[in-house]
Order: structure tokens, then sequence, then C-alpha cells
């Protein structure tokens, strides 16, 4: 068994088509992956690069702690199962399930084993001795599957293997893999254009679009917390329902203002998690509502808006209805653009034409921003928008106040709005404000809330905090972000240049030459492993010697200026706890932490590569990691 690691995965084609950009997951071991999307988002193209029918352009692939990105397919022990089933028409079932382990020479009475076991698994002992025309789709499926297990592979690889099939089967079959997975207690990657077989199978799903992943996450956040609107749009049925709206903040409420200039008013604690730049009343964003969380209201009131009945489905255990917004009916022009879906009781009596009032479950309201369609109310907030106000000797932050560090001695006095990342909040004493609210994430991980006035800051916690309980830390004020017609920004912690690659024949030891290879940027130079410049010269050929990269590396101060790299000095930042060089290295304009080393007097550092940690290669025109 094995865990599966792609990192930093492409897949270029040589006329340009770029099918696959920048895949990274790891899967665990006895995991059930399933990759979903549109057709032709690249979720076949990369089970076929795990499998190793389609080459990698760029990035690494692991199975089992091996790099694999070299090895042939027969040799990665896997199996895989295709859409066609790909069975032998003259072989009988017996002989197609036992076929790849007759190829290894394995002993007959050990094949013999091997297949009445999986026979028995998958429920088709009584048609060892057919020949596949003379059964079911869903019987040579399961002869498919057979073949595959025979092999105990360390991952199983299943390309839409049941869209042969008819509704009914496809759904008995979901249910036959589900179990089989538990069985066999082994790594599943699956990849379906179903959301249905995705949602129903999967321990974590990979959604994709256009080569990219969108999201990677369990069912149920798929659902509840979408990334973007395409994730909203793609899982669930009947789709998420989606309106153009502005929404601004008042006192304790919010109030949505609809295309048709409609008003709901909601609590502001069911927007807790969005964005205040987006709820300003002017701000145009897209709002998202699942069918089964709007409600027919039993009266209008400030929390419901109107909609006009324009369509019904009765499926017996539900009932669908497809309404515009609106409450005028007498011309077309009257009613909007914007259809809503409502899911309710199978015994709902209303008629097309009807004017009902519906209310929304503000706690799973999704809003997305108008023009980039990412979400604007994340699951796990990456970050808090805040007011820092800046006084003659002091700054205010969450109201309260601390030195102003020197790096931002350029700021006038005056209120500014930035933004925190949570991971720059840590334990300390600075700031001491009271808990809100109190999320599980998931093991020993928890997204703690944070309340000061009208403001919300998210953090992270190992443990539970409870509500109402003052949490004691600090600001790492290197890492916040100003607005743009400010000309402070926060610190970038990876150090990347413009550098190449070049080998030099040495003389060793016992007096042999040997040659060794260097990354180089500005003079300075870092050994790379043998192992590093091999799969970079079978990536970039020729040209890796020859040619300019984005060179990504965590750097390291000198006691001399021995392999130093050459720079330029920008600034030296100082942000209380922690000082930074500012440099610039040919065109780029790079941070070196320098808090260790730091002297008041002293005006620059010399740093060069940590030949302890590994570089990361890019290339220069496509942005592409390389290694």
């Amino acid at each position: 068994m094995a865990d599966v690691v792609l990192n930093h995965i492409y897949k270029v084609y040589p006329n340009g088509v770029q099918a696959v950009t920048d895949f990274c997951i790891n899967i665990k071991d006895k995991e059930f992956i399933v990759f979903v999307g549109p057709s032709g988002c690249g979720k076949s193209t990369t089970l076929r690069m795990i499998a190793g029918l389609e080459d990698i352009t760029a990035g690494d692939l692991y199975i089992g702690n091996k790099l694999v990105n070299d090895i042939q397919p027969k040799e990665r022990d896997i199996a895989m199962v295709f859409q066609n089933y790909a069975l032998y028409p003259h072989m009988t079932v017996y002989e197609n399930i036992a076929f790849s382990l007759k190829n290894r020479h394995m002993p007959k009475d050990q094949i013999n084993k091997l297949v009445i076991e999986a026979a028995k698994i998958l429920d088709i002992e009584d048609y060892l001795q057919r020949k596949p025309k003379e059964m079911s789709g869903g019987q040579r499926q399961r002869v498919a599957l057979g073949r595959a297990i025979v092999r105990n592979p360390k991952v199983f690889l299943l390309d839409e293997p049941l869209s042969n099939l008819d509704a009914k089967l496809r759904a008995s079959m979901r249910t036959e893999i589900t179990k089989l997975h538990k069985k066999l207690a082994t790594t599943f990657i699956y990849v379906t254009h179903d959301q249905v077989e995705a949602m129903t199978m999967g321990t974590r799903i990979v959604v994709m679009k256009k080569g990219f992943v969108q999201q990677i996450d369990t069912p149920t956040n798929l659902y509840d917390h979408p990334i973007n609107k395409f994730v909203a749009g793609f899982i669930g049925t009947p789709q998420m329902n989606f309106f153009d709206s502005t929404l601004i903040h008042l006192q304790d409420k919010v109030e949505i203002t609809f295309e048709d200039k409609q008003k709901m008013v909601l609590p502001f604690s069911d927007f807790v998690k969005c964005d205040s730049e987006y709820i300003d009343g002017k701000t145009n964003v897209t709002l998202g509502i699942r069918p089964d969380n709007v409600k027919i209201a039993e009266k209008k009131g400030q929390d419901t808006i109107d909609v006009i009945i324009t369509s019904m489905e009765k499926l017996g255990n539900e009932t669908l209805i497809y309404c515009d917004l609106g409450n005028v009916v007498t011309t077309d022009e009257n009613v909007t653009k914007s259809s809503i879906i409502i899911k309710t009781t199978p015994d709902y009596e209303g008629k097309i034409g009807d004017i009902i009032a519906v209310k929304f479950n503000g706690a799973l309201l999704q809003i997305f921003d108008k023009e980039t369609e990412v979400s604007l109310m994340p699951y796990f907030p990456t970050y808090s928008r805040v007011t820092l106000e800046i006084g003659e000797k002091e700054m205010a932050l969450f109201d309260q106040k601390i030195a102003i560090p020197s790096a931002f001695k350029t700021l006038k006095k005056g209120k500014y709005t930035v933004k925190i990342p949570n991971d720059s909040i840590s334990d300390g004493k600075d700031f001491g404000l009271e808990c809100y609210m109190c999320e599980k994430m998931e093991e020993n991980k928890y997204l703690i809330t944070l309340k000061a006035n009208n403001e919300y800051v998210f953090a992270t916690s190992p443990v539970a905090i409870t509500k109402g309980d003052i949490v004691h830390f600090d600001v790492e004020l290197e890492d916040i972000e100003f607005n743009k017609d400010v000309s402070i920004y926060p610190v970038k912690h990876e150090v990347e240049a413009e550098g190449h690659f070049v080998k030099s024949k040495e003389k060793s030891e016992n007096g042999k030459h040997t040659v060794n290879f260097y990354a180089e940027i500005a003079s300075a130079q870092c050994r790379v492993s043998a192992n590093f410049i091999s799969r970079f010269v079978n990536i970039e050929g020729r040209r890796s010697l020859s040619a300019n990269y984005r060179l990504k590396f965590v750097p390291k101060l000198l006691e001399t200026s021995e392999n130093a790299m050459a720079h330029k000095v920008l600034d030296i930042l100082d942000y209380g706890r922690k000082q930074y060089l500012k440099a610039e290295i040919g065109k780029s304009v790079c941070y070196i932490d320098i808090t260790s080393k730091y002297d008041k007097k002293k005006k620059d550092y010399d740093f060069s590569f940590d030949d302890t940690q590994p570089i990361a290669v890019y290339t220069l025109d496509t942005n592409v990691k390389i290694i």
C-alpha cells in the first residue's frame, strides 16, 4: 500500500497545449480520491500520468516514497481499469482475470487461488467459464475490476469505469466499488465527469477545470463551502442559485439589494467571514444559495423577497419550484433575468403565476467576487481586514496601542485599512481580544474568530477556545498588507531571483577529476545533486546549461563574504521583533531575515544559498515549476 504524491505536475503537449497545470496533492494510503470536472479538464490526463501512460512535462510524482517519473508503467505497481473494459473477447472470464498472472509465469495453483478469491469478492464465481459477450455491462465491468484485483497493486486507477452503464446499473456499481475499496483497503484514484458519483464515492474530491485544480476537499466541504463560483455551480443538483447583488453593513444587520431592487435583511453574524470591503453597499457581488436552503415564508417580512412561479416539477419525494425574481407579471419586461429554484415538500400546492415570499438560510449563503468569481465567504479565511491607526508616537491596532516600528516611518497620521494573514498571528502578549466563535477545522486545528468592536480577526489554534475567553497574541508586523496607495509592502519570506546552472570539472581527494553542477545567482553558487541535475536535464534538455531560470531558495547569512550573493542594499527594515535586509538581486527585490545578526550600526549583510535546503526552478516565460 502507498501514498501517492503529485508535486507541481504539468503536462504540456508539443503544440503548446497545456493540459494540466501545477497539480499538487498528497493522496494518503487507503484513500478514495475522485477527480471530477467537465470534459477536457485534464482529469484523465492526470490519471494517465500517474499510470505512466503519459509523460510528465514538469514536476515530481511519487508512489510509496519512490520517484516514478521515469519508471515504466509495469514497474509502478499500479492497476488500471478503463472505461471500455478492454476484455479479450475470445477468452473466458477466468482467462481474462488470470491473463496478467500467466504473463508473470506464476504457478497455476496460485493463479487459481487468486482468481477464485477475486471472483468471490466480485460475486462472479458462476460466470468464470463464460465469454464476455455472454455477460451484461455490469458483469463485464466486474471482470475488469477482477483483473486489477488479482495483481494486488499499491494503487487502483479507475478511468470513468461506469460511463457505459445505464443509470440503474451505475447506481448499484457505485455501491459495489465503494464496498470493494473497503474490502481491499488500498488506495483508489477514480476519474468521472458525474458529480453524483464523486459525491457518493470519494473520501476527498479534486474538482478540475481547464487543466487547473479548483478545489480539493471532502464532499461535505465542497457542497457547503465551495472555493469559487465554478465549484458551487458544478457540485449539487439542482445547481446553486446565483444573483447579482450589493450588500451593506447596517449595525448588526446586512441589507442585500437584488437586481430588481428588492431588499432582504439578515443578521450580520451570517457575514462575519466576508471581507468588509464587499459589504459597502457599492460593490457588485454574486450571491449564491442552494435550492434546499430557500424556504417558502408564511408571510412577508424584512428577511423575505417576492418571486413568481414559472414552472414546477413534482418528483415524488420532493417538488422543485422554478421562479423569477419580482412580483409583477403584466409583461415580460417586468420579470428579471434572475431565476431561482426552490426545493420543497412533495405536497406543495402552488400554481404557475403565483407570487410567493421566500427566505434564505443566511448561515449557508455564499458570496462570490463579480470579476474573479472566488468565494468571499471562505470556510477557512486566510486573512483579516482591519483598521490600523497611526498617531504621533504610537499606532492602534484592534483599538490597542503599540509603538510604531521604524519600518512604518513613512506612514502619515491617519487610519489605514490593512490585511493581516492568519499565519502571522501567534501566541504573545501585545494584543488581547474576546473569542467570538471557535470552529474545528481538522484534528488539532481550530479557527478562532476574535472580535474587536465592529471588526473580526481570524487565527488558528491547536486547541479549542471557549466563546467569551480573552485570547492574547502577537502580530508579525512585516506580513501586514496595506492598500495600494501606500508604498509599504509585506515581506516575501522566500527569496527568488534570476539564475542559471553551470558545470565544473574538479579534482577530488583521490586525484580523479569529476564533473559537478551548481546553481548560480549573482556570482554565488550552490552545488546540486546528481539526481537533481539528471531530472532537470531530462526535462529541459540541451538548454538546461544555457538558459536562465527563476530560482526560489532559502537564504543563509554568512560570516564572511566568501560565495556571497552580489546585491544592492535598498533598506534595513526594523519591525520591532524582526529585522530584514531589503536588497536588489539583478531585477528582483528580496527580503533577508537578519534578526539573528542585527546590529543597528551595520548597513549591509552577506548572504548566499542555504545549501541544506532544496532549490525550486521555474521557467522565466511561462512560470512553470520544473523541479
